[in-house]
């Protein structure tokens, strides 16, 4: 009896730890990764420019060790698009990150985060996206193929992720959830020996710019 209890015990803690260790990047499209492409350097005419601020939209994040997962989100950022003949594929997408205002659901971490181990946001204070590409494309539930250069941690390197983007009266909407492998952009930091930071990070936006009228 004694050791049927003991191996009860043992695949309880089992599961336990196997549900504890789910990788989030796992089942999320993975942005593909190049060299960073040419920018066109200046909003193309004959369109509106809309706002991206945190009063309309939000910049998340979930990472995780082998123990458990982390949710975190950047509170400070700006940005634009520039919609060109209300078409989103001619439109171009501009965010700017203030690195420094990182949070994450442990304030310990929130810490660790903006340090060398991580962001490094002493360092590199600003992350950066720019498209350079927004093409249709209805693959993983999108509306669209968003390809854009991602300066992240002092290095520089194109993105593509799939994203669903609505055009309306009011506003213009992009939601995307993918991932990245952090190691891509230098963040090498490997975690303790029995709690390894693990790779992929699953990058969430959720846009709403509004038009206006």
């Amino acid at each position: 009896m004694r050791n049927h209890k003991t191996l009860i015990l043992i695949v309880l803690l089992t599961l336990m730890m196997a549900s504890g260790c789910a990788d989030p990047a796992a089942n999320k499209p993975k942005a593909s990764v190049g060299n960073a492409a040419p920018e066109s350097g200046a909003p193309k005419t004959g369109g509106e420019t809309l706002t991206i601020s945190p009063e309309n939209s939000k910049v998340d994040f979930v990472a995780a060790k082998v123990t458990r997962s982390h949710n975190g989100s950047f509170k400070q950022f700006a940005g634009t698009i520039d919609l060109v003949n209300n078409n989103v594929e001619q439109s171009i997408v501009t965010i700017n990150i203030d690195t420094a205002s990182v949070t994450a659901d442990d304030d310990q971490l929130t810490g660790h985060l903006k340090t060398p181990d991580f962001f490094d946001v002493a360092k590199f204070p600003k992350a950066t996206f720019v498209s350079t590409k927004i093409e249709p494309n209805t693959a993983n539930g999108a509306t669209h193929t968003i390809t854009g250069n991602f300066d992240l941690h002092g290095v520089k390197k194109s993105i593509s992720f799939p994203a669903t983007i609505q055009l309306a009266p009011d506003s213009v909407s992009a939601n995307a959830e993918f991932s990245i492998n952090r190691k891509d952009f230098g963040i090498n930091y490997p975690g303790k020996a029995d709690d390894l930071i693990r790779d992929g990070v699953v990058i969430k936006l959720t846009i709403k710019a509004p038009r206006k009228k």
